[in-house]
């Protein structure tokens, strides 16, 4: 299990993922001489975090237990909602309104095809930086569109991003790893590349081999690294898409301290990359 929140709340968002999975027996059994026992297993529920402050009372714990558990209850298949929402709702990205992204692709290998999608908490990024399609933003947006912000102004370039990969390839663990390392990659061609107070926090996992867990011997299957490239590319473009669908969804937002945050204006967006020769 896995779930995004804000700082001061990961302890609760944990604590009450453990009980849900506890009561809906989610979790592998303690095996005592070949038999399970009723009730007793291990799970490590991962709850990832990015801060929030400007736009939400983080000091108020206002996540409950409540909350989390209406999320994982409600979680479902298909499309999700993005932008302004979950714990993407106090993001700030590239100096505009962020949020919950996502993207993802149908990849062709030699051995099949396979889908890779990605999740982002997006939350990281200066606007002195911020380019789309090689396009350097930074003078294409006037100062109105610059946050406006009452209590104390932050390092530019200070905050997260969370990046949640999920793929039905059949890939091992250190290839989930290696397709981590492609996500900066794609973080990257946004202009998002060299901030030091950015916590970013990559997590990859493999849909494949669903019996892989026996208590004797396990046979799984696993794609050759040989095979693999067409599925870094598709982590790259994912991820880039993720962070713009994050700001395209993202709506502006007025939170604590009548600190506001603009939406990225998207009708100046696409005259700028009308502009450019981009798009027609």
């Amino acid at each position: 299990m896995n779930s995004p929140t804000n700082t001061n709340s990961v302890g609760i968002v944990r604590d009450t993922t453990s009980k849900w999975m506890i009561d809906n027996h989610f979790y592998f059994p303690y095996i005592n001489n070949g038999q399970p026992v009723d009730g007793v297993g291990y799970f490590y529920p991962v709850v990832g975090e990015t801060w929030d402050g400007l736009l939400n009372d983080i000091n108020g714990f206002h996540i409950r237990p409540e909350h989390a558990l209406e999320a994982l209850n409600n979680a479902h298949a298909g499309a999700i909602a993005e932008g302004n929402v979950g714990g993407g709702t106090g993001m700030i990205c590239h100096d505009f309104k962020g949020g919950t992204g996502t993207a993802s692709r149908i990849v062709s290998t030699e051995a099949g095809e396979f889908t890779l999608g990605v999740l982002v908490q997006a939350n990281h990024g200066m606007r002195d930086t911020f380019q789309i399609c090689g396009i350097p933003l930074k003078d294409e947006f006037g100062p109105e569109t610059m946050p406006v912000i009452n209590t104390f102004a932050p390092k530019p370039g200070t905050g997260s991003i969370i990046v949640i990969l999920a793929t039905d390839a059949p890939l091992l663990p250190w290839q989930l790893s290696k397709l981590t390392k492609r996500v900066p990659i794609g973080i990257g061609l946004l202009g998002a590349y060299g901030d030091n107070g950015s916590g970013d926090i990559f997590l990859a996992f493999s849909t494949a081999n669903e019996n892989a867990y026996s208590l004797g011997i396990s046979k799984i299957d696993m794609l050759s690294d040989e095979i693999i490239d067409p599925l870094y590319i598709a982590t790259v473009e994912a991820v880039e898409e993720a962070v713009l669908n994050a700001l395209c969804a993202a709506e502006t937002m007025e939170g604590r301290d009548h600190n506001l945050v603009q939406a990225l204006p998207q009708d100046q967006l696409l005259a700028i990359l009308k502009k450019y020769g981009k798009i027609k």
